[in-house]
């Protein structure tokens, strides 16, 4: 009988050692996650979960019926938030209710056409809570509509201590494989700027060269508002000794214990908290709050459009874990969700770790969040050479959250638009971004339309396109 249960169990290891090396599963090598019992209690695991290849539908709620109007739409909401908390994100804290700001300096830039402000705010437990933001408001006119932007530079704020980065982060490792001392930072805390400084640093960001940089938002009649998101949540892999993750011992999280929201969610939150303020403020449009960001900060603010009415969202080239479906990401080296789960497992909930190898029993895809800003202004905006975002991944979102907005008559609200660029936010995408929202939140006639996919055969000549401007550089040739 013992030799029997030993060999159950060898042969148990050995499937899972085999799943770990041909990329179906995590490594059985990994040093867990330590659980945190927050409040929205417990939902089925994967292997109490159905395989379902096609993308789950928004339109129908968790008994089987199809939503047909409005008020059970608001039901079906409040079932896709707690699923996507529970397994996408981790469940953040409600909102404090005590946001307050108060203003530290202002400046007119720009040749008096702009006004600066940075103000801190203060909110939480005891008002213990802070965040710097940055509002840049044009001098003339007003209130404006706002775009929120999740920055690393933020002209004059106080800059804060940094983590370390994790032993193992950003090598394209199994950041879970690891617990031990990590490597001193690689730049000083909040060196994130607009432009390269001398000896490879980072020139500070002023809010003089921050309003250059986009003055033609200001031209537009928009409002400018930033923040640090690295001010909310650390964006490190780096670990405690018990195995929990580093960055919950700094920021916005030691406030809540109780709750297991990943870093995504933390810098989401942090928007929500940025709108609060922004409510309150006259020379700004309360009714059109606009959060953006690219990458893992485009990912954020999707988060933070599904769960906060008051955002409309704008997320940047989102890769993994963003805007396309789960289901089916991959081709042209394209972020999967086991990607991200080997590299990033810390921006997300604890409860997604285990679908590395079964996305097809996730009983949500990415397309819910897309589908929980109806009937706001909704606008993918990507590169048709970024190889991390796989455009027919984005596309299934895209159709598969329609239908919410058709509840609504809103379709031509949900937008996407192509930019000639690979992984980065250009002045394309920030022109397309303010036609979009000058169409649907201002009433503005716009001459373009902005539910294009680029073919194959376009994305094929966009790449060699690309490449072959690479070898030009390279050589010197034009």
């Amino acid at each position: 009988m013992k030799l029997r249960t030993r060999f159950y169990i060898l042969c148990v290891l050995a499937a899972f050692m085999l799943q770990a090396q041909d990329g179906s599963g995590p490594d059985p090598r990994e040093i867990p996650i330590p659980r945190i019992k927050a409040p929205i209690g417990t939902l089925p695991g994967v292997n109490d979960l159905p395989v379902r290849k096609e993308l789950p539908d928004v339109m129908v709620m968790n008994d089987g019926t199809r939503v047909t109007n409005q008020r059970q739409w608001q039901k079906r909401r409040a079932e896709m938030k707690r699923i996507l908390e529970y397994y996408a994100v981790g469940q953040m804290p409600p909102p404090p209710g005590n946001v307050k700001g108060r203003e530290v300096t202002s400046e007119t830039v720009l040749d008096g056409e702009v006004n600066y402000r940075l103000l801190h705010l203060t909110f939480g437990p005891g008002e213990k809570l802070g965040l710097d933001i940055g509002i840049f408001t044009p001098v003339k006119g007003g209130p404006f509509p706002a775009i929120i932007l999740q920055s690393g530079a933020v002209p004059g704020a106080t800059a804060l201590p940094r983590l370390a980065p994790g032993p193992n982060q950003g090598r394209g490792e199994d950041v879970l494989l690891v617990v031990g001392p990590a490597p001193a930072p690689a730049t000083p805390p909040n060196a994130a700027a607009p432009g390269r400084g001398g000896r490879g640093g980072f020139a500070p960001a002023t809010a003089q060269s921050m309003a250059t940089q986009r003055a033609d938002v200001f031209h537009r009649g928009y409002a400018l508002v930033v923040f640090n998101p690295n001010d909310c949540a650390e964006d490190t892999t780096l670990r405690n000794p018990d195995g929990s993750w580093a960055f919950r011992n700094t920021r916005f999280y030691p406030a809540y214990p109780g709750y297991d929201w990943g870093i995504l969610a933390g810098w989401a939150w942090g928007a929500s908290r940025v709108a609060d303020y922004l409510q309150t403020d006259p020379a700004i449009d309360k009714s059109k709050l606009i959060i953006t960001g690219a990458s893992r900060n485009g990912k954020s603010s999707m988060v933070a459009a599904a769960f906060d009415e008051r955002l409309m969202g704008a997320p940047v080239v989102t890769g993994g874990g963003g805007v396309g479906a789960y289901r089916f990401a991959g081709p042209r080296k394209s972020e999967t969700l086991d990607i991200m789960e080997k590299k990033y497992p810390n921006w997300f909930s604890p409860n997604l770790h285990e679908f590395w190898g079964q996305r097809e029993k996730l009983p949500f895809d990415e397309h819910w969040f897309l589908a929980l800003a109806a009937p706001r202004p909704f606008i993918a905006l990507e590169g048709d050479t970024d190889t991390i975002s796989l455009p027919e991944a984005v596309k299934h979102s895209i159709l598969a959250a329609e239908p919410a907005y058709a509840l609504f008559g809103a379709k031509d609200k949900l937008g996407v638009n192509y930019a000639r660029h690979g992984h980065a936010f250009t002045a394309d995408d920030w022109t397309a971004m303010m036609d979009f929202f000058d169409q649907h939140l201002r009433g503005k006639k716009v001459d373009r339309s902005f539910d294009r996919f680029p073919t194959e055969k376009e994305l094929d000549e966009a790449s060699a396109a690309a490449a072959g401007g690479r070898g030009a550089a390279a050589t010197g040739k034009k």
